[in-house]
């Protein structure tokens, strides 16, 4: 009985030691860098397949991915646009090809993941030396989201679909749509000033038109005062007359 005494208490202060020897991964907060529109290179891995190429990020859902290899992927650009996805090749437009539907889901959860986390203040995760792991569910699975110090997108893995995605030499891009509302500004801008024209047009016509008026009255007047005068004259010839007959 001693000795079954002596075996639990070694055994508990052993894993007593063990806990206390290990660090425990507390979570923390960091910047958000994720809330932009940014352009990098990507090496991607799923399963089998290696393909590397350029990834943009222009808003919420909407992304595009240029590939450079393989040579059954060189060329072709997939273009997400909330949900709907299209794929060119040189600039010519078709369905998306057969080889490409792989990479389609992957990018599918990766825009999710990362647009979600981007619309966070802070980014929350435990830390993994200078940088920090987010980690998720999506439906298509559980996934880890390492960002920097300065809170950009490093590398995403989903374990149980055999992915990952090395990020490399990001910068920031201009949106487009803060292009369109530049444009949009510019004619609105634009569209007012022929009103303001026709105003200032249609203001000198009615002066004009008064000032016809005026003058037309003024003529009808005179126009009256000689045919009074006119009438007058032939009526005092016609008493005139008649007395003289």
């Amino acid at each position: 009985m001693k000795r079954l005494f002596a075996f639990a208490v070694a055994v508990m202060t052993a894993i007593i030691f063990v806990s206390c020897s290990t660090p425990l991964k507390s979570e923390t907060s960091r910047k958000n860098g994720l809330a932009c529109a940014f352009q990098s290179m990507v090496d991607i891995t799923i399963d089998n397949l290696n393909a590397n190429g350029t990834v943009k990020r222009f808003g919420d859902g909407v992304w595009d991915i240029e590939f450079e290899t393989p040579n059954t992927l060189s060329g072709v650009k997939l273009m997400f646009n909330g949900g709907s996805v299209e794929a060119s090749y040189k600039g010519l437009d078709f369905s998306v090809p057969q080889s490409a539907l792989p990479v389609k889901s992957m990018m599918l959860n990766l825009i999710e993941a990362v647009d979600t986390n981007a619309r966070l203040e802070t980014l929350k995760g435990t830390e993994d030396g200078d940088k920090l792991n987010v980690s998720g569910t999506l439906e298509g699975g559980d996934y880890i989201m390492c960002v920097t110090k300065d809170g950009r997108i490093s590398s995403f893995e989903m374990e149980n679909n055999k992915l990952k995605i090395l990020f490399s030499d990001i910068i920031e891009i201009e949106s487009p749509t803060k292009q369109e509302t530049t444009v949009t500004v510019i004619e609105e801008t634009t569209a007012e000033q022929p009103t303001e024209e026709v105003t200032s047009i249609t203001g000198e016509t009615a002066e004009t038109a008064e000032e016809n008026a005026e003058e037309a009255v003024d003529l009808s007047a005179e126009d009256a005062e000689e045919t009074m005068e006119t009438a007058e004259e032939v009526i005092y010839e016609e008493i005139y007359a008649e007395e003289e007959y």
